[in-house]
């Protein structure tokens, strides 16, 4: 019986650390590229603000704001999917996860929500539409 276990609990273990390998062998592959993730990092202020605001509203459809207070309490915790410590991939997954969230916010909301509560310059704007690839990435004059 205890070898039953052992062995369930190995298999579900190493289930866990593949499905883990998968998931960096994924970031490692989508990674932004061009510069994105500085564009990320120099807007990430205006950024928290922005999800806190969109996560507020409450004209935006429930499930939009259950995902962008998932995606602040996983900024917040300190356990991240792939630790900080290791080089690129370690921020990368926390760009990444915010993209994710972020344009299937604006797909869902509309981009007119999110320059609604966009808190920062058109420049950000673009950087943050950039990042989604929503497409609408034209700086203002």
């Amino acid at each position: 019986m205890w070898t039953d276990l052992l062995i369930a609990a190995a298999g579900l273990v190493g289930g866990l650390i593949l499905l883990w390998l998968i998931l960096v062998a994924f970031l490692a592959l989508a990674r932004p590229t061009g510069g994105l993730l500085g564009e990320m990092v120099r807007v990430l202020p205006d950024l928290l603000r922005l999800v806190t605001r969109l996560a507020r509203d409450r004209s935006l459809p429930r499930g939009v704001r259950i995902r962008l207070w998932l995606l602040l309490g996983y900024l917040a915790l300190p356990i991240d999917l792939i630790p900080d410590f290791i080089p690129v991939l370690g921020y990368a997954d926390d760009a990444i996860i915010v993209a994710v969230v972020l344009r299937s916010t604006i797909r869902r909301a509309g981009p007119d929500a999110i320059a609604r509560h966009w808190p920062g310059t058109p420049d950000g704007l673009a950087a943050i539409h950039r990042l989604t690839r929503t497409g609408l990435a034209r700086r203002q004059p």
